[in-house]
């Protein structure tokens, strides 16, 4: 489970890091492309550390 945090956090740091420093971002005040991919690894990493849904009872 560590490692899985991490993942989770490094890819958190990378997002937040790049949205800080972004001139894109900051003149469009919407996210670019590498800003909605390092989302995208943050929002997979997420789900692998949640893990898969439990199927019915």
């Amino acid at each position: 489970m560590p490692a899985e945090n991490a993942a989770l956090e490094e890819a958190r740091a990378a997002y937040q890091q790049h949205v800080r420093t972004c001139r894109q971002c900051h003149a469009d005040g919407a996210a670019c492309a590498v800003a909605k991919h390092l989302m995208r690894l943050y929002n997979n990493a997420r789900r692998r550390h949640i893990g898969p849904p439990v199927q019915g009872s």
